[in-house]
């Protein structure tokens, strides 16, 4: 779900100046994922400090380098594409650590990681951390950059994931290509959107490739893991009714009814006029109250005695909450979030502990909604990660 980027602009703010000129460079003939790398800016140490908070300019170690790479993966449809993100590099000559951050809702193409246009964050957030000394991949996800003719893989698990784990993959060519220090460590973190596909990339290698990356720990902030009770909380219960937050229920169900070709008319869904106006704008559309009042009872029924098996399996299938995590996991949930509802987390939680999983940990953000518990998300994070050197 949608993640306020400004929050990440109390770190960094308004401009950074680009030094040095943009190129392009050719990956090697044995590069297995890794497309293009071309550098779309440089920033020193001192350009960096001039735009934060003094405090925070305190912490500031490196300059940076910021490539946008393109990488092969794979769609849900099972076709070969081309997708893209950025690598955020620290200039020096230390070995380190990389840390893939997986991003949170955006609407505008510009705001995808590998522009690093001002105020995405990639911009913010991946500047802090790689000047702090990481090397900060960000993914674009299906949808965006490289592959923005396709549709978005909107909180669908299998989607975000492969694109993820791809995008690691061309980051590991790409730091041997460039002849950069990685010490072979690995951390991920995300929030909204990005702490849902940080879970659904861990779940994905733990399962397929659990040793393929030295993965030190993971951060998941406000994701919606339980998708299954998070839809039947939507059908049958009152909602603050902000439009823009029913867009994003709408792109889920939209996504899911493509992906899983169910293909349905949106009056299988919704009442009229709705069911029009969403024929018409997608997701986009304005509908400012509770949206559990414009299904139709047909689909409320079948939802909840059970019928609709088809929706059902789907929701089931991106349920990410109930597994055994090997790697050190902590979750960070507002009790106050009103998009993305605290009870995904808890359920995460406990499913987990009940699993006999003994390094998953859960932190309460209290009293925070899910924008403003993005700033305490990622000073915790960053405190948690120096904790699992």
């Amino acid at each position: 779900m949608k993640l306020n980027r400004y929050y990440y602009l109390s770190f960094i703010v308004v401009t950074l100046l680009v030094s040095g000129c943009s190129k392009t460079v050719d990956p090697t003939a044995g590069n297995q994922v890794l497309v293009s790398n071309t550098v779309v800016g440089e920033f020193t140490r001192e350009q960096l400090a001039k735009q934060v908070d003094p405090q925070t300019a305190l912490f500031l170690r490196n300059g940076i380098k910021v490539h946008r790479i393109v990488y092969k993966t794979t769609n849900t449809d099972g076709t070969t594409t081309q997708a893209s993100g950025a690598i955020l590099v620290p200039v020096t000559t230390d070995k380190t650590a990389m840390m893939s951050i997986q991003h949170g809702t955006i609407t505008d193409e510009t705001q995808a990681p590998s522009y690093h246009a001002v105020g995405s964050e990639s911009y913010a957030a991946g500047s802090l951390f790689a000047s702090l000394g990481y090397i900060v991949v960000y993914p674009d996800y299906i949808g965006y950059g490289a592959s923005k003719l396709l549709p978005h893989t909107y909180e669908h698990r299998e989607g975000l994931a492969t694109a993820c784990i791809d995008m690691l993959r061309a980051a590991r060519e790409f730091v041997k290509q460039e002849n950069i220090g990685w010490d072979d460590r690995l951390y991920l973190a995300g929030y909204s959107e990005g702490g849902y596909a940080t879970m659904a990339t861990l779940k994905k290698l733990e399962e397929i490739a659990p040793t393929e990356f030295n993965i030190r720990a993971v951060s998941c902030g406000a994701g919606a893991y339980d998708k299954t009770a998070t839809i039947k909380y939507l059908l049958n219960n009152k909602t603050v009714g902000v439009a823009e937050y029913n867009k994003l229920y709408l792109w889920v169900l939209l996504t899911y009814d493509r992906i899983y070709k169910l293909n349905r008319p949106l009056n299988a869904y919704f009442k009229e006029p709705y069911a029009t106006q969403i024929q018409s704008q997608k997701q986009n559309a304005s509908i400012g109250f509770s949206l559990n009042t414009i299904f139709t009872e047909s689909f409320l029924k079948s939802m909840n005695d059970g019928t609709d098996t088809a929706l059902l399996n789907a929701a089931k299938d991106n349920d990410i909450y109930d597994w055994k995590p090997k790697a050190p996991l902590r979750l960070y949930h507002g009790d106050a979030d009103d998009l993305v509802f605290y009870f995904n987390s808890v359920n995460a939680f406990k499913a987990m502990q009940a699993r006999g999983a003994t390094n998953v940990e859960f932190v309460t953000l209290k009293g925070k909604n899910h924008t403003s518990g993005v700033s305490d998300y990622l000073l915790d994070t960053f405190s948690y990660f120096s904790g699992k050197p």
